[in-house]
């Protein structure tokens, strides 16, 4: 299974369990990789036989700036859910992380893995 990937998609939603996080959007990174097979898509050069990123990458930042999460795990979910559904893709690994979240890091997250390699 090859892997398609798009790194640090940053978008606002609100997000958090703490009523002065949920007053104000906050900055999620979003990490994706996508099982897809490139074959049909590396010997035609067609759009049409590849995983268009572009695609998948607006319907994500649709997607959570529409919903309101209080953890990490519950959007790391959903987006993963809704990739497999909307695009058909076999296997999805998400990470989402919340910059300075935690005073001493950098940021804090979860990766989540959801379907088949084949």
């Amino acid at each position: 299974m090859d892997i398609v990937f798009v790194r640090d998609l940053r978008f606002k939603t609100i997000i958090g369990v703490w009523d002065w996080e949920r007053q104000l959007p906050q900055i999620v990174s979003i990490d994706l990789e996508m099982g897809w097979d490139i074959s049909a898509a590396a010997a035609s050069g067609d759009l049409e036989d590849a995983l268009d990123y572009k695609a998948v990458s607006q319907k994500v930042e649709t997607f959570v700036q529409e919903q309101e999460f209080r953890l990490v795990e519950a959007a790391a979910d959903a987006v993963a859910n809704m990739v497999m559904d909307e695009f058909s893709v076999p296997w999805i690994r998400v990470s989402v992380q919340k910059p300075h979240a935690v005073t001493q890091s950098q940021s804090v997250g979860v990766v989540v893995e959801r379907g088949s390699h084949g």
